[in-house]
């Protein structure tokens, strides 16, 4: 019996810009946390900042092709048309002018590193063509999505494609897996100590696999997490510093200082970015995170 899934249109405008998204099919729900069918037309440079958030993006591009830099270091920077962006600590920025038209995928980082069967610390801070991942099947799968003819034909073919993966993919140990659900439930601010003691393996060992197997050291990763949980709650309307204080922070200094250190600007200056976004900007990637800001159109 066939899943009955329906695509959302979260935001279109005119014949300029279209958003489609869609949770993906149960046999990879586990892995990949959804799909984001995208078509924008710029006549002028477009720039996002997008901030780090645990995720693992692949996307798929058929249009012009897109800038990323690193948002702190903006001379970091790579140019293509289809990218997988792994784990980062800092902030990028996506550039793009003219027509950029593909899907998303985001994955946990579990998912990635079953996907693409190679240590997820070699994609960390990094923005690859996927053809370095996935060899000539990549631009296969990029000609059969380009041709498919639409948008629930284009996530049910990633569907497919990734289930098969899965199942030949290799498996990430449980010690790893337990502690990458730890620190997500509380938001990074378990004590990497305390889960590594429950595993039963030497911190040493889980911080050499977890950093295999995820990307980051467990110690980013909880404090992309606390910045997320941070971000979460202020987008939800509480004050800076009572967010700050929620996520784990120590004062609204340690915070401010952690933001920029790891965004690039001041809470603040993000906040009012985010505030002053056109209605029906599709600002996040995710429904339950904040991922990033328009800074130019």
């Amino acid at each position: 019996m066939h899943e009955k899934r329906s695509p959302r249109a979260s935001s279109t405008a005119a014949d300029s810009r279209e958003l489609i998204t869609m949770d993906p099919g149960a046999a990879v729900r586990e892995h990949v946390l959804g799909y984001r069918g995208f078509r924008f037309g710029a006549r002028q440079p477009r720039c996002r900042l997008l901030v780090p958030d645990g995720v693992v993006k692949v996307m798929f591009g058929f249009g012009e092709p897109v800038r990323i830099a690193d948002a702190v270091d903006p001379r970091q920077s790579v140019t293509g048309t289809s990218m997988i962006n792994g784990l980062r600590a800092t902030a990028t920025l996506g550039e793009h002018t003219g027509q950029l038209t593909g899907v998303t995928v985001m994955l946990t980082p579990i998912g990635a590193f079953r996907l693409f069967g190679l240590p997820m610390a070699e994609l960390a801070e990094r923005n690859l063509d996927p053809a370095d991942l996935l060899g000539q099947e990549a631009g296969r799968l990029i000609c059969r999505l380009a041709e498919c003819r639409d948008w629930t034909s284009r996530f049910a073919l990633l569907d497919e494609v990734f289930a098969a993966r899965l199942l030949t993919g290799p498996e990430c140990a449980r010690e790893v897996v337990w502690m990458w659900q730890g620190l997500r439930r509380t938001g990074g601010r378990m004590r990497v100590g305390e889960l590594a003691a429950e595993t039963g393996w030497s911190r040493r060992r889980l911080e050499r696999r977890f950093r295999e197997q995820v990307g980051l050291p467990p110690k980013q990763f909880a404090q992309v997490l606390r910045l997320q949980e941070a971000l979460r709650l202020q987008d939800g309307g509480l004050p800076w510093a009572e967010a700050a204080a929620l996520a784990g922070y120590y004062d609204q200094a340690h915070f401010t200082r952690a933001f920029k250190d790891r965004v690039g600007c001041t809470p603040g200056r993000f906040g009012t970015r985010r505030a002053s976004s056109t209605p029906g900007d599709p600002l996040d990637f995710l429904p339950d995170q904040v991922t990033s800001v328009l800074l130019a159109e």
